[in-house]
């Protein structure tokens, strides 16, 4: 059942990435008034399944003077560690891989170890742009990770649980129980929420944060000497976690797959036709997340790299840190900490 689970939530993922990234290209082109991808498949469908055969059937190519192991090595733990964070992620009532106590612990330290990835794949091409690019990176992820981790801690705090399936029962009910809206919190959490979705995008190197990748400064950043199916890895690896913050900003903050509204009408249905509306609850809000990064992608300019360096050292450390005092002081001399 166990194997049975990862090889459903992988194979999901994947699917739903190639139709994510189809997404993703018809936006910009839209926005650039473009048509994307329209040739391969109605309205352009199976345009990444096309571009994955291509990737594929390339020939790999190392670099003379590189780490061939280290080379290799750096997208598939890109990949492996991806995927590997969505273990914990809830899809409806008891549809998780493992429900741990510390999944958001989990979650945090995986996030932390991608970074390696990224530093072993500039290392390792032995050429000074991908290895600029991967310090670059790694520099930004740290810095925006400090910015997640407070962030996490004040739902923590409101949730009293790390545990990501408790968490999203925590928001069951009205819209306004959900951490982003709740009363009197919202002017923190709303803010916390808005905070958490920025630290992503710069996490996962996204516009307009993706200096990493700034074709005009550092021709392609730590993946320039990548080509075929370590570089598909790369992008697969990216995508997953794009997709990831999505899901964890539903989870986190809008209720994950409760629709906003009280749902005890649906306790004499079937419970497997009711975790399924859950799950399209939830599938929707994260895609409604991942049209956001991709419109943030086609019309915000890229930072600076001293602009992203103090937007989250001078503005979001402090932010944070302000509000988990906030939370905090809320938890204990709150109205209803008696109750909790």
């Amino acid at each position: 059942m166990t194997v049975g689970g990862v090889l459903l939530v992988m194979v999901g993922v994947l699917v739903s990435l190639a139709f994510l990234l189809w997404g993703d290209r018809k936006i910009w082109a839209g926005v650039q008034w473009r048509k994307g991808p329209n040739v391969v498949g109605p309205f352009g469908l199976m345009q990444s399944f096309a571009d994955f055969g291509k990737f594929v059937l390339k020939e790999i190519v190392i670099p003379d003077g590189a780490d061939k192991a280290v080379f290799l090595l750096a997208p598939l733990s890109i990949f492996i560690l991806a995927f590997g964070s969505w273990a914990v992620i809830p899809f409806a009532p008891g549809w998780v891989v493992s429900n741990i106590n510390v999944g958001v612990l989990y979650l945090l330290a995986i996030s932390s170890l991608g970074v390696y990835g990224i530093i072993m794949g500039g290392w390792a091409s032995n050429s000074k742009y991908p290895f600029l690019g991967s310090l670059r990176s790694a520099a930004q992820m740290v810095s925006y990770e400090v910015s997640i981790g407070f962030v996490l801690i004040t739902v923590i705090l409101l949730a009293g649980t790390m545990n990501l399936t408790t968490i999203v029962q925590h928001q069951d009910g009205w819209i306004w129980r959900w951490n982003a809206f709740a009363l009197p919190t919202i002017v923190v959490m709303l803010p916390m929420a808005v905070i958490f979705f920025i630290s992503g995008l710069a996490e996962t190197n996204r516009p307009p944060f993706d200096l990493p990748e700034a074709e005009s400064e550092l021709v392609a950043g730590y993946a320039v000497e990548y080509s075929s199916t370590p570089y598909l890895l790369f992008q697969i690896g990216e995508y997953a976690n794009i997709v990831l913050i999505c899901a964890m900003t539903t989870i986190l903050f809008f209720g994950g797959w409760y629709p906003g509204f009280p749902t005890g009408f649906t306790h004499s249905w079937p419970p497997f036709l009711v975790n399924l509306i859950f799950l399209a609850i939830f599938v929707v809000k994260v895609v409604l997340f991942f049209v956001v990064f991709s419109i943030v992608k086609a019309i915000v300019p890229r930072y600076r790299y001293d602009q992203l360096m103090r937007l989250g050292w001078k503005v979001f450390l402090p932010t944070t840190l302000v509000a988990v005092v906030l939370i905090a002081a809320w938890r204990v001399f709150g109205p209803s900490q008696g109750a909790q």
